[in-house]
């Protein structure tokens, strides 16, 4: 399952789910993909299909891998990945390095096991009120799910997850 950025950094008032779609599209990736963040629909651990939560590797863009399987993601350690291995939004910039996101860190909105914290995710991703804060990762710690709090002014890269495998 490839994990992609969007091309562009976004605040806390995002619409994730539709634009991890449409860009999917553009880039003429034929699976659905859906945002790598808590909703007030859905815990971020449950965004992949049951049955592809434990025998599919978590890849970037290029097929390199950055996680062994969705669950080794919420094993409760932060979402530990290899820095080294970059991670690349849908038009193929690597986010760690490309100054289109100046800063370095992703929403999620979650708990280390990936379940939503409603008091940290801009109020369900609808607003960027600089007062409304929301769940990110500085990802110079090598954690997706490392638990810092952020004003939802801040604009951060947000990733999508392609969420069922389409062979």
């Amino acid at each position: 399952l490839h994990l992609v950025a969007l091309n562009l950094p976004l605040s806390g008032d995002m619409r994730a789910d539709f634009l991890c779609f449409q860009q999917a599209q553009l880039a003429g990736l034929t699976s659905t993909y859906r945002a790598f963040v808590s909703s007030h629909l859905q815990d971020l651990v449950t965004v992949v299909r049951k049955t592809d939560r434990y025998h599919l590797p978590i890849v970037n863009l290029k097929g390199e891998t950055l996680f062994n399987n969705w669950e080794s993601i919420f094993d409760g350690n932060g979402g530990q990945f290899n820095i080294h291995v970059p991670i690349y939004s849908f038009n193929g910039r690597n986010v760690m390095t490309d100054p289109s996101w100046p800063q370095k860190v992703i929403w999620h909105g979650s708990t280390a096991r990936g379940i939503r914290l409603v008091s940290n995710y801009c109020e369900a991703w609808r607003t960027a009120e600089m007062g409304a804060v929301g769940q990110a990762s500085p990802l110079k710690t090598g954690k997706l799910l490392d638990q810092k709090v952020y004003s939802c002014s801040n604009q951060f890269i947000v990733l999508c997850i392609e969420n069922s495998f389409v062979s």
